[in-house]
């Protein structure tokens, strides 16, 4: 078995994490703009492979990489979905192989900043998958010229293709989601028990799916409905 495809096997995408679970209109722009560009409507016309999302932490942008990753495998391509913070810590020969897959999904760009060896790697796994017109969608915190990324060519590179950033969703864009995701486990979240969470724990979605995720299971072994006095007691253990 090849490399590419033992890292393939041992990587697997949240349950989930799709477009359609994002639920936030802020962003609407950015998800029909990652859609067109897996279908190829928007490289056809500019001839550009590669696209960049960027945004603070929490605003959903490893969502939105796994659901770019699923969209694609939903359309027949082969796609892998891989992060920084992970890979900084293996040998850059992880990325052989790759411009073989039709779409790369590389979150976190931003751990690497320091990192010039990394930095040329993804550089040459950039002109590889252009090579093959294959497509790359990679996330970071900042914007382009505020990575911090020291390759030159590497910053021109993520500037000469596709540009969004994230923005932070709204509280009722959070309530919006969780509900979302409440429904997708057979769990019905109220107003006043999302709005709740809300105001109790971090803010961030990502803390507030874990907290759900400890929720469900805990309301499954008790066989209690998540309401504001069970969530309290849940928390409080």
């Amino acid at each position: 078995m090849s490399k590419v495809a033992q890292l393939a096997l041992s990587v697997q995408l949240p349950d989930g994490e799709t477009f359609e679970s994002y639920q936030s209109t802020t962003n609407l722009a950015t998800v029909k703009q990652l859609q067109l560009f897996i279908n190829n409507d928007l490289s056809a016309v500019t001839s550009s492979n590669s696209f960049y999302i960027f945004g603070v932490k929490g605003v959903g942008k490893s969502h939105l990489l796994h659901a770019s990753s699923s969209y694609a495998e939903l359309l027949g391509k082969s796609s892998l979905c891989l992060s920084f913070s992970e890979l900084q810590n293996l040998s850059v020969e992880v990325l052989d192989g790759l411009e073989h897959i039709d779409l790369v999904c590389l979150d976190d760009i931003d751990v690497i900043a320091g990192n010039q060896q990394w930095q040329q790697a993804v550089f040459d796994l950039y002109n590889r998958l252009a090579e093959q017109n294959k497509l790359l969608i990679i996330t970071g915190n900042q914007s382009v010229t505020q990575l911090g990324i020291t390759l030159p060519d590497l910053v021109s590179r993520l500037g000469w293709g596709f540009t969004e950033q994230v923005k932070s969703l709204t509280d009722e864009e959070k309530i919006a989601a969780l509900q979302y995701r409440a429904q997708q486990r057979g769990l019905l979240l109220p107003d006043d028990v999302v709005k709740f969470l809300l105001n109790r724990l971090s803010r961030e979605m990502g803390s507030l799916i874990e907290s759900l995720d400890v929720l469900d299971k805990a309301s499954i072994q008790e066989q209690r409905k998540i309401t504001i006095p069970f969530i309290k007691e849940v928390l409080e253990k």
